[in-house]
């Protein structure tokens, strides 16, 4: 493994661009970091949401269920926040780097795939194609009653809460504690990490399964992994590079 400090970045991200050049298959696993650096709110760390505000009490079926009007203002909140940013040079940088691998791909095989566990759209506008949210996206209701999906883009949502057509409350369409994960898109992220020749996680600390279990998928299939993270974790030992520092620095100099 090659770590790094900040003052000895240069030879590992070289070293980060020599096993990007040499693979065809990439799987990248994105966290909150990724979107603090554009200004939204994350849960855990010094600032973090949850620091205000028990999960209990916002984020989970049992909250809706008790008190649906409080759960909407606070995702109402929040989808303002992310419409309220830009995608930053990681994010950009994750999309130029799928671009490259499809010009250069010569098997019909997705030669990215971007698994965030991020809820926010940031990756899409910026570019990237081949997304996979393993958290659900803010900007999707997913009806009560009879299930129905949409994308809804209002900025503020109004009224609060919202009403599907056939009377059911509408609730966001992401994973709450205590619920699990989309099978396909759960399916589909297991199944690029086991065909991946490298993985590379972005901003995110490795504590959150089963997301943080990828990686160890990809590893135990053979892949390489470049850790980009502001701090060190506990998959930093087992990095074949580990940058600790912006995503938006750091990213780009991949390219």
């Amino acid at each position: 493994m090659i770590g790094l400090s900040a003052e000895c970045q240069p030879s590992s991200v070289s070293a980060a661009r020599r096993l990007l050049a040499e693979v065809s298959r990439v799987v990248v696993l994105t966290g909150a970091g990724v979107s603090e650096e554009s200004g939204v709110p994350t849960f855990r760390g010094p600032g973090g949401l949850w620091r205000q505000f028990r999960p209990e009490d916002l984020a989970t079926p049992e909250a809706f269920g008790r008190d649906p009007r409080l759960v909407w203002e606070w995702y109402n909140w929040r989808r303002e926040k992310i419409a309220a940013v830009e995608p930053n040079p990681a994010h950009r940088a994750l999309a130029e780097l799928e671009a490259r691998l499809k010009a250069g791909a010569t098997a019909p095989v997705r030669p990215l795939t971007l698994v965030t566990q991020n809820v926010d759209d940031l990756h899409e506008r910026a570019g990237s194609r081949s997304v996979l949210h393993l958290h659900g996206e803010i900007w999707r209701l997913r009806c009560t009653g009879c299930g129905r999906e949409d994308y809804d883009r209002r900025v503020p949502l109004d009224p609060l809460p919202p009403v599907c057509a056939c009377g059911s409350l509408l609730r966001p369409a992401v994973v709450w504690f205590g619920e699990a994960l989309a099978p396909d898109t759960w399916d589909a992220a297991v199944g690029a990490a086991q065909a991946c020749e490298l993985v590379l996680v972005v901003g995110t600390s490795a504590l959150v399964y089963p997301a943080a279990s990828l990686p160890a998928i990809a590893l135990q299939a053979g892949a390489r992994l470049i850790e980009v993270n502001r701090d060190p974790t506990p998959l930093t030992p087992r990095a074949d590079v580990s940058l600790q520092g912006k995503a938006g620095d750091l990213l780009p100099q991949l390219l």
